[in-house]
């Protein structure tokens, strides 16, 4: 059996000195040191070597031409984690850069995942890890391409976890990175990373197309055979001498999307192949277009000039599907040499990092829209949204257009003039008040053409409106409009906060601005507990904080004392127990209620309605003169605000109860359907509704109080977080 003693580098500088010439790859030995140091006996999930798969890393980064800082971090990007195996501290990322320069440090560590920090659920960790990723690349691309290829590796070991944990990386690797290899422009590890993927999400579909597709390969192969050899010939007799001719068989997710999609069985996709024309020069991709045309009928609406109208990732190509032989569809590209390098390599292609190499216009433009990507994204927190606007983004273009000036946009279909505004800037987005397309003026809700040429039109006093959220198509746009009608909100909140406080403070002949001065509303801050001033009147004006709360907080605390002189000074537990003795016929809350207080039998229980506290929340005991206990949540402002002497120790324990009552707030978009659809939610979470409240704002926003019937904290939570994730919904708050 392999043990690192056994494996060394040599491969790889082998591999590294056939294009890195005049390079020191002694560092490269340098490196494996210290891998081996770190990861001694640690084994890969796979149940290999941990250091064999990542001189797979390097080794596979190496054959991409890339640059030696790439391939050392691709060596060195797990050192960083935690030792890998619990050493912690034995590489510091200070090291790295002192040995290795400060790049290679800066890559491993963008390279590396976040596992210090205990986060409250996968869905914070994924997002937290996926937003680190990101910040990293938009400073130094090379993170990616590290992660993309160390994905990849672990895509062909998958089959070693568990179902579970198939399902989450082959998931996430269908919606983050095959779509980041596309932004790269690298088609081959696009191609890759997606067909695993699809193995593993769809094995029954991926079982069933692949034997389909392998029971009729020499079929299909005769076939290319004699679509070649007709290509030859007619490209010859018409001047033109192709450099090569291919015919590969399309990847399996691009042929099962193609059945989804149009809802048809296999026999009927007939472009199963995709027939690539290498030619000399730009002049000869268009001849050769003319000369297919000339034989074979093309198929209306799948003519696209990727030529004159590069994609963002650089991608450059003739496209066309025809009519061929036996009356089969069939797709050709047509490119010049250096377009199929690019369309293979993507940003690999010419790299910006090789010594002495400047960045070229190409690279510059799609590393800006990275950017962009990223700082679109930096501000939603919300980790469920967050994780939708990163899916979102990376979708697959259908749709290019044009800026007057000549610059090409990349959308969704069905985007409207709005998207393509926010696609400039979000100054321009936000001013947006109409377009116009190829010279003529178009409502918002105009969806955008391939080749439309667009031109925006703002005005200073234009803001966005809720209603944009029903036109635009991009992720970007949605997030830009949800973040200005976000602020929007707080706001109005703090003026009407401020309205409410200033009211309220004159009544004890004072002023905001006099509390402030005087110190005084450190404490009152403290008893509401607000982080700070702006923080309670935000909490006020969106009613958070309710007035009587607010004005608990301001009364001296001469005035808000309710305690009896008789018992003052009596213990908790003896008051408790002289309450019971006083109980003429009163029930127990105990056993109904699953409230224990210690010690104390017969007492009577009350579940607060103020805070409306639920099983698995930690709670206080409030006793009450001649009303037993009154249970609060442990945080909630009227306990916080009262006599401590009066606070009991109580738990949970035996719950009869099935159903406690509890408030929630709802913020969602005004859209047809949404009461409808938040009350199936609830539904489907077997909570019940109580009662509800609703209005609309001047902003078109919908503002729900619900009461519901709840089994646990748990239960709420899950109930929550299940409202958070309908599209309409902006925020869920308890009350």
């Amino acid at each position: 059996m392999a043990n690192e003693a056994t494996i060394n580098p040599h491969g790889l500088k082998i591999l590294a000195a056939t294009y890195l010439q005049g390079v020191d790859l002694t560092r490269i030995d340098e490196a494996w040191e210290i891998v081996v140091r770190v990861h001694k006996g640690i084994r890969h999930f796979s149940g290999e070597l941990y250091v064999i798969h990542l001189l797979e890393v390097a080794s596979t980064l190496a054959s991409m031409h890339l640059d030696l800082d790439t391939i050392l971090a691709g060596l060195l990007h797990g050192v960083l984690k935690e030792g890998a195996g619990g050493k912690e501290g034995i590489v510091t990322v200070d090291e790295l850069a002192e040995k290795f320069g400060k790049d290679v440090a800066a890559i491993v560590q963008g390279s590396t995942r976040i596992t210090q920090v205990h986060y409250s659920g996968k869905l914070v960790s994924q997002a937290e890890n996926l937003r680190k990723m990101l910040l990293a690349m938009a400073s130094d691309i090379r993170v990616l391409l590290v992660k993309l290829i160390d994905r990849l590796l672990d895509m062909f070991l998958l089959d070693m976890v568990d179902r579970e944990q198939q399902l989450d990386i082959a998931r996430e690797t269908m919606d983050v990175y095959a779509p980041l290899a596309s932004r790269l422009g690298i088609d081959w590890l696009k191609r890759e990373l997606e067909d695993h993927a699809f193995r593993f999400l769809y094995p029954e579909e991926h079982y069933e197309l692949s034997n389909k597709l392998e029971s009729s390969l020499d079929e299909r192969q005769a076939y290319v055979d004699e679509v070649i050899k007709i290509l030859y010939e007619k490209l010859q007799q018409n001047g033109i001498k192709p450099l090569r001719i291919i015919g590969r068989p399309k990847h399996l997710y691009s042929i099962y999307k193609k059945l989804i999609a149009q809802n048809i069985p296999l026999e009927r996709v007939y472009d199963k192949v995709a027939f690539r024309i290498i030619v000399s020069t730009v002049n000869e991709c268009y001849e050769s277009l003319g000369t297919i045309h000339a034989d074979w009928s093309p198929v209306p609406g799948r003519i696209k000039d990727f030529i004159s109208v590069p994609k963002a990732n650089n991608y450059q190509s003739m496209h066309t599907t025809v009519v061929g032989p036996r009356d089969h569809f069939i797709e050709i590209q047509i490119r010049t040499e250096e377009m199929d390098r690019v369309a293979q390599e993507g940003v690999a292609a010419h790299w910006a990092y090789k010594e002495g190499q400047k960045i070229n216009k190409n690279d510059a433009k799609l590393f800006r829209e990275l950017k962009k990507l990223v700082a679109s994204l930096q501000e939603v927190e919300d980790p469920r949204e967050f994780l939708d606007s990163v899916i979102g983004e990376l979708y697959d273009p259908e749709v290019y257009a044009l800026t007057p000036t000549g610059e090409v946009k990349e959308f969704c279909l069905g985007s409207c003039p709005i998207d393509f505004a926010y696609s400039i800037h979000t100054e321009v987005g936000d001013h947006c008040v109409g377009a116009k397309v190829n010279g003529r003026q178009v409502p918002l809700k105009y969806q955008i053409q391939t080749g439309d040429i667009v031109e925006i039109m703002t005005s200073p006093t234009q803001i966005p409106r809720q209603g944009w959220l029903d036109l635009v198509k991009t992720s970007r746009a949605r997030t830009r409009i949800r973040s200005w009608l976000r602020r929007e909100e707080k706001e109005k909140a703090l003026k009407l906060g401020r309205e409410i406080c200033e009211r309220e403070i004159r009544k004890y002949d004072t002023s905001l601005k006099k509390i402030i001065k005087s110190g005084h509303i450190r404490l009152i801050l403290k008893q509401l507990r607000c982080n700070s001033l702006d923080d309670l009147l935000a909490k006020v004006g969106s009613g958070a904080i309710t007035v009587q709360n607010l004005i608990k907080g301001l009364q001296p605390a001469e005035l808000r004392r309710e305690q009896e002189v008789q018992t003052s000074e009596l213990p908790p537990e003896e008051l408790a127990n002289l309450m019971v003795s006083q109980q003429q016929g009163g029930e127990s809350g105990q056993g109904k209620s699953g409230i224990k207080i210690d010690g104390i039998d017969g007492m009577l229980i009350k579940i607060s309605q103020c805070c409306q506290p639920l099983p698995g929340d930690p709670i206080v005991g409030f006793i009450t003169m001649g009303r037993g206990v009154s249970i609060h949540k442990a945080d909630c402002i009227n306990l916080l605000s009262s006599d401590p002497k009066r606070w009991i120790d109580v738990s949970w324990s035996g719950i009869v109860e099935k159903h406690y009552k509890v408030g929630i707030h709802i913020s969602a978009e005004n859209q047809r359907g949404i009461f409808a659809e938040i009350s199936g939610a609830i539904s489907s979470d077997n909570a019940n509704i109580v009662d509800i409240s609703a209005h609309t704002t001047e902003t078109d926003r919908a503002e729900m109080s619900i009461s519901l019937e709840v089994g646990h904290l748990e239960h709420l939570n899950t109930l929550m977080q299940h409202l958070r994730q309908l599209p309409a919904v902006i925020a869920v708050r308890r009350l």
